[in-house]
């Protein structure tokens, strides 16, 4: 028989858990065609994978790629390679409540603006709703498979702006209504980022109105709880209670605890969550495996400071009087529950880690450019201000558009801890947004689990590392034919050396491949083999 792609002499783990053993893959019109000892078959492109595991493809079900994705630009390509070089085959966007759809009444004007991060530069959005999103992905091309999430922030934004409060009969129509459209055009579930404006803004109720449409649609309700640190086990009570509630598949979005003083809380939400299981809620989570995370400067501000949108915040931080109490507020406000009431905060990351623990990871100009790599204390130092004039001086400067790295997430032991526990799927949580030093997941995640957690540290088997790369992210997202090989799956398969296979990232140094992938193939076409990119684009959107 001849195939398209042959992989040989290769030791299968099929993303079931089960043991690897010895076969030969052949694969035909983008599927599995076969799976044997096949030593007389002939192929168009034949694979030698002797002393390689052969796997499927990993899902990353937390990716903000929305905006690299659908970058009209050729230098597109350059920013996905390092989720190629991984073994990326499949990627979930929309995380967070954030995203870059639908665009509808104040949405179109304010989510451009708020998510522009996300993006290398600013360029023109043109799509609408999620369908036409992914029509545009469709045309610009893939080079591995997406499938979207809603944001509750766009939706949200359009229906009533960064407003505070609760929303009106008319503005919870509007976003049921826009809810309903997303999922009737096959996303796979709605998100929420509840240390973020808008999703700040947020009550339980208003989540579990949205959650129960969500569920009629058997979608699934990502969230990004409220706090990790002083709120953090109450957050993970809401999520419970919003299964509980609506009885939707519920998922804890990059699970974490951040700040010293606060790792201890992590076998207490643990054992929270399995005993919700044992209760009957379909709960699931994720977690990346660095003891750092990246996201956006603004997210060091007050949520009162926030309201109305990037551009009141830098007006604001222009008023020395409201600049002055916006400082207090972040050296002495401790979140409580319920922190969506007004003047409540339900995640203080300086207060959590300090001045020191925050990075400046990007910076949009280039004057901004040799502040990266320094922390807020060190920015200080060396404009001789306070740290909070420090960096409200040059988030006047650039416009808002300065990212930041948090460290103190977890901390090692309390990787290990998330990494045992069967129900956590692993991601990135990282891209590549062409400014600055990206988060080392970005190029490095799953070889860091896979080389650091199994290899070096035998914190967990092949098998089940596999496992949580595969098929239990694709069941959690609910992409029923991905994260598995079997005779007839889709053919989404990572060729790698478990001896060699190895994260090679920094903070200082974010943009380096990792050792030991040796081939991805996503649909049946080879997109990466022996440290080369084929530049070929197989990817497809897959619809709920």
């Amino acid at each position: 028989m001849r195939f398209d792609v042959l992989i040989r002499n290769g030791q299968l783990i099929d993303g079931t858990g089960s043991d690897s053993r010895q076969a030969d893959l052949g694969i035909l019109d983008g599927k599995v065609a076969a799976i044997d000892n096949l030593p007389f078959a002939e192929a168009e492109e034949d694979i030698d994978a002797t002393g390689n595991v052969l796997t499927p493809g990993f899902v990353d079900i937390h990716s903000h790629g929305d905006l690299i994705l659908a970058w009209p630009s050729d230098k597109r390509f350059e920013l996905l390679k390092g989720r190629i070089a991984q073994g990326i085959t499949t990627e979930v966007i929309g995380n967070c409540g954030l995203g870059a759809t639908p665009l509808f009444g104040k949405a179109t004007e304010l989510l451009p603006a708020i998510n522009g991060w996300m993006s290398p530069e600013k360029y023109k959005w043109d799509w609408s709703d999620c369908a036409s999103y992914c029509e545009y992905l469709k045309k610009r091309g893939l080079p591995m498979n997406v499938a979207l999430l809603v944001g509750h922030g766009p939706l949200r934004l359009g229906a009533m702006g960064l407003a505070f409060g609760e929303p009106d009969l008319r503005a919870r129509t509007s976003m049921a209504a826009a809810l309903e459209e997303a999922l009737d055009q096959g996303v796979l579930g709605l998100s929420a980022g509840l240390i973020y404006p808008p999703g700040m803004y947020a009550s339980t109720d208003e989540l579990i109105h949205l959650a129960g449409i969500v569920r009629r649609y058997d979608g699934v309700f990502t969230c990004h709880v409220r706090g990790s640190s002083e709120t953090l086990l109450p957050a993970v009570e809401e999520l419970i209670h919003i299964g509980q509630e609506t009885d939707v598949r519920v998922h804890h979005s990059h699970a974490e605890a951040v700040g010293r003083t606060h790792w201890s809380k992590l076998s207490t939400f643990l054992e929270k969550e399995a005993t919700a299981r044992r209760q009957g809620v379909s709960l699931s989570a994720d977690m990346f495996p660095y003891p750092v995370a990246a996201t956006m400067m603004l997210a060091i501000y007050p949520p009162w400071s926030l309201e109305g949108g990037l551009s009141k915040l830098i007006e604001r931080l222009r008023v020395n009087e409201i600049r002055t109490k916006i400082r207090r507020d972040i050296e002495t406000v401790v979140p409580e529950w319920p922190p969506w009431q007004q003047g409540g905060w339900p995640h203080n990351l300086v207060k959590a880690v300090g001045w020191d623990r925050i990075l400046v990871s990007t910076v949009a100009s280039e004057q901004g450019k040799k502040y990266e790599g320094l922390s807020l204390h060190e920015l200080g130092e060396a404009l001789g201000v306070h740290p909070f004039e420090a960096i409200s001086d040059l988030m006047i400067e650039e416009d808002g558009n300065i990212g930041q790295f948090v460290l103190d997430i977890s901390g090692e032991e309390g990787l290990r801890l998330l990494a045992r526990d069967t129900e956590i799927a692993f991601i990135t949580d990282a891209n590549d947004y062409g400014k600055g030093e990206p988060h080392p997941a970005a190029y490095g995640s799953f070889p860091k689990i896979l080389g650091q957690f199994v290899r070096e540290e035998g914190v967990l088997m092949l098998p089940e590392a596999v496992r949580r790369m595969t098929s239990l992210p694709a069941d959690i997202i609910g992409l029923k034919d991905r994260g598995r090989i079997y005779q007839g799956s889709p053919a989404d398969i990572v060729v790698f050396d478990p001896k060699s296979i190895r994260d090679r990232t920094s903070l200082a140094a974010g943009r380096v491949r990792p050792a030991g992938v040796n081939a991805v193939v996503v649909n049946g076409t080879t997109v990466f083999r022996s440290g080369v990119f084929t530049g070929k684009l197989p990817g497809t959107v897959l619809r709920r």
